[in-house]
């Protein structure tokens, strides 16, 4: 191995250090899910984590939309343009990151709640947030919304403004910019934070509990399980919806690696 070959203490070191961290995120995974094999498919047969599963992607995929329609435009405010409270309102962008989750979902349940202004608004359009499909989409979105926004800015502040500029020179709007020139070579960015919006709302529990326990999503059905049937009831659930985070991750490296290459002749020709 050629960090062997440098014979550097330092290198070794790392590496043995590095080694230490992928055993310690690795094991408890790969314990979980091989004492848990046996009663996978039987998991996956019960019509109970089934929907739950369900409920949770296609709430997942809901968050996502929502947080892309909003979060992109803004992110590609805060990557080209300065103004007036900027300094305080961007850092604000990642506080959902660090509140605790079930916090966030006290502080969403308060302002949508229908005894509150903004709950009672939406509640005389019929639209709850209380234990429904809706509140689970705006707990999930609330707390991934920072990866979506924080690619998008990322991939619009690697994208050259000469080209907009050129664009613009030539008679474009700024919305056929945008359309035509700054959001395709920030594509692989923003496919990034969808991914990444995705999969955390997926995974989301602490919010979505105080706001929406019903329709029951997985990691509230495998809390269910653990806390009402025990350890032994849980384990095959715990490693149905690990597998389900694996290919998960698979599918994300994938679809990151067509997009880099398909985006590389464009970046070539510009």
């Amino acid at each position: 191995m050629s960090w062997l070959r440098t014979r550097s203490p330092f290198i070794i070191a790392s590496a043995v250090l590095g080694a230490g961290m992928v055993i310690f995120l690795m094991l408890p995974i790969a314990s979980s899910i091989f004492g848990s094999a046996s009663g996978i498919p039987g998991a996956l047969e019960d019509a109970g984590t089934r929907n739950a599963i369900i409920t949770s992607l296609y709430c997942a995929f809901l968050a996502t939309l929502f947080t892309m329609v909003l979060g992109v435009p803004l992110a590609y405010v805060f990557a080209r343009y300065s103004f007036a409270g900027k300094g305080f309102i961007e850092p604000l962008i990642d506080l959902p990151i660090l509140i605790p989750h079930n916090a966030a979902g006290i502080a969403l349940l308060m302002v949508l709640t229908p005894n509150s202004v903004i709950g009672s608004f939406f509640d005389k359009m019929g639209i709850r947030f209380v234990d429904s499909v809706m509140g689970i989409v705006v707990a999930m979105a609330f707390v991934s919304a920072p990866f979506m926004i924080r690619s998008a800015q990322d991939a619009f502040i690697s994208v050259n403004p000469a080209m907009e500029h050129v664009a613009r020179s030539l008679g474009a709007s700024e919305l056929q910019v945008f359309r035509h020139v700054s959001f395709p070579l920030a594509a692989r960015g923003v496919l990034t934070g969808c991914l990444l919006t995705w999969a955390r709302s997926i995974s989301e529990f602490g919010a979505v509990v105080i706001l929406a326990y019903y329709p029951i999503t997985a990691p509230i059905d495998l809390y269910d399980t653990f806390v009402t049937e025990g350890l032994s009831r849980a384990l095959p659930i715990n490693g149905l919806l690990i597998l389900i985070a694996v290919a998960i991750l698979i599918i994300f490296s994938r679809l990151l690696t067509r997009q880099s290459r398909f985006l590389k002749p464009v970046e070539g020709r510009a």
